[in-house]
């Protein structure tokens, strides 16, 4: 599906636990303004009122009227059937809200509600790291293409998207992906997520630092001081996003095991990448050790840091060789290295969350209602 070059509008939200942000998108680009909500979360009906109000807005300055309204927004919930839980950072939403079902019924257009997670990986599998990373091996001649990808993200949580062969993993529950759920290898009682977000990067530089844990800075700020750009303790900087790393490598490799594709990583602390990527490249191609003392790689095959050049290049060029095919003269092309490839969205996780949002509803839209 060529969504690029589709003509079709879809109506769009990025929801934050503060603030709504309403847009419309076309052959995946903005056609509208951003129209900016507050989301009053603790308060149901304002919080409707303000979601009716933000798509009514935007509609009525699209060039045509759009075919559907598709966005991310915070779960638990029955994503399929757009009923939405008991939601933690909008805590007006309690006992099931029938979301999708009254904005159908408002607007009279199909609505698709998804995980930010997952519509950040089918936008990165659309339009992002995967096709950067095939583009990649068609330019140097290889033959070898990748069709599977794992997403995460990194910010006020942990978060995380399956995309196979061009199709999204939604799971029998619609939580399929829920990585911030795997243990966390640092703390084992706790979740990966309590070891991979903000408040976990703040949380190990107040400690290292030897302050209140309500007077670490801010991750952006604990970055700059990691990388010598801010005054601060800088060790204190580093520690913290190299345990992220590690913690968020561990739970990558436990997850890739399973699915055996690329990863992409998104979110706001994927700025950081230069402190926590070599602690999470070195986690995942980890070792371990078997009773007779003989050690084996965590995964079956070797992860590549593609923010390096050097490992960008190892992985582009595999270690591909001729042998012969047995009874005869012929050969055959062999590549046997085994190789996954890691690296930040090629695209600004809002962007991708956008596509994937945007490429879900006209997946829908043709599969299931027969519009095109």
């Amino acid at each position: 599906m060529d969504i690029r070059s589709d003509r079709r509008i879809v109506l769009t939200l990025d929801a934050g636990g503060t603030s709504f942000r309403f847009s419309a998108m076309c052959g995946c680009e903005p056609v509208t303004d951003t129209i900016c909500m507050p989301s009053n979360g603790d308060d149901l009906d304002k919080c409707l009122t303000n979601i009716v109000e933000g798509f009514t807005r935007v509609r009525e300055v699209c060039p045509v009227m759009p075919v559907a309204i598709s966005f991310a927004f915070p779960g638990p919930a029955d994503y399929p059937n757009g009923i939405v839980g008991d939601l933690p950072n909008l805590p007006g939403f309690r006992g099931g809200v029938a979301l999708g079902p009254m904005l159908r019924d408002i607007f009279g257009v199909p609505v698709f509600i998804n995980n930010d997670g997952d519509l950040f990986t089918l936008g990165e599998a659309i339009s992002g790291f995967l096709p950067y990373v095939n583009e990649l091996l068609e330019r140097a001649g290889s033959s070898k293409r990748y069709r599977n990808l794992l997403g995460i993200t990194l910010g006020t949580g942990f978060g995380g998207g399956i995309v196979i062969d061009g199709t999204l993993l939604a799971g029998d529950n619609s939580i399929s992906g829920e990585i911030w759920l795997l243990r966390n290898k640092l703390y084992p009682q706790m979740n990966a997520e309590e070891g991979a977000s903000i408040r976990a990067v703040r949380r190990v530089y107040a400690r290292k630092a030897g302050i209140p844990a309500n007077e670490a800075p801010d991750p952006k700020d604990i970055c700059d001081i990691g990388l010598g750009k801010l005054a601060g303790n800088r060790a204190a900087a580093m520690e913290a996003f190299r345990q992220l790393g590690e913690v968020a490598g561990d739970a990558l490799a436990n997850a890739l095991t399973l699915i055996d594709g690329l990863a992409v990583i998104g979110g706001g602390i994927s700025a950081a990448w230069p402190l926590f990527m070599p602690a999470l490249m070195t986690e995942i191609n980890s070792a371990y050790i078997s009773p007779e003392g003989k050690s084996f790689g965590r995964l079956a095959s070797l992860a590549l840091n593609l923010e390096d050049p050097d490992e960008k290049e190892r992985f582009v060029k595999g270690a591909t060789r001729q042998i012969a095919i047995p009874g005869g003269r012929k050969t055959i092309a062999y590549d046997p290295l085994q190789r996954t490839g890691v690296g930040i969205s090629r695209l600004g996780t809002s962007e991708a969350v956008g596509i994937g949002a945007y490429a879900y509803a006209l997946h829908k839209l043709n599969q299931v209602y027969g519009i095109r």
